[in-house]
């Protein structure tokens, strides 16, 4: 499919996409990183509560650090990163607060219900990598495990829903987590961002 039949499928899915109030629960509106079409797949957990003021994901402290890895390692900055990759999350909306304190955490059934519009988009993109940031985000596609046993690693998954890509995963970078602050994840970090930057789907960007 060319790049042109690309976009114009990623706009009408994108135009679906904004009007879905599938789960109850959730707070729209749905935050969407546009029709950009790519071989690169990268997947967030949910939106905090500035991207949907903003309009776009990764939006406030979290993709500050995101972006500066990438620069670091890639030297692609944030503009270059939004039009290069497709900018997902597991959920589109943002879940709200929890009582205690810090965003509330999808349920199994706002996970289930959003995992359509993913599937739509490996249908369409059919990417060659997938970069799923944070736990939420990694156990879509691997068996849960600790973060040191899949970041720094790179995996190829088969069969994931009709499709197979090369899968590297990183840690979020939220504040709140130290893990990628500290060893091992300080090394591990730097390893995965590696492979990242040797995969041949950042050599036609």
């Amino acid at each position: 499919m060319k790049d042109k039949e690309v976009k114009i499928k990623l706009t009408r899915h994108i135009k679906r996409l904004l009007k879905c109030r599938l789960c109850p629960d959730m707070l729209p509106i749905v935050v969407s990183g546009g029709p950009v079409v790519s071989k690169i797949l990268l997947v967030g957990q949910a939106p905090g509560d500035k991207e949907p003021k903003l309009g776009r994901p990764f939006a406030w402290t979290a993709g500050k650090t995101l972006f500066r890895w990438f620069n670091e390692a890639i030297g692609m900055n944030e503009e270059i990163f939004r039009s290069s990759i497709y900018m997902v999350a597991v959920c589109r909306c943002f879940p709200g607060k929890k009582p205690t304190g810090g965003d509330r955490v999808p349920s199994w059934e706002e996970v289930k219900n959003c995992s359509i519009w993913l599937k739509r988009e490996l249908n369409i993109l059919q990417p060659d990598l997938v970069i799923p940031v944070g736990k939420l985000a990694i156990e879509q596609f691997l068996p849960l495990q600790k973060l040191d046993q899949i970041i720094g690693h790179k995996f190829k998954i088969t069969g994931f829903q009709g499709h197979s890509f090369d899968l590297i995963a990183l840690p979020h970078p939220s504040g709140a987590s130290p893990w990628h602050r500290k060893e091992p994840g300080k090394s591990l970090l730097k390893k995965a961002m590696k492979l990242i930057a040797r995969h041949p789907a950042f050599d036609v960007l």
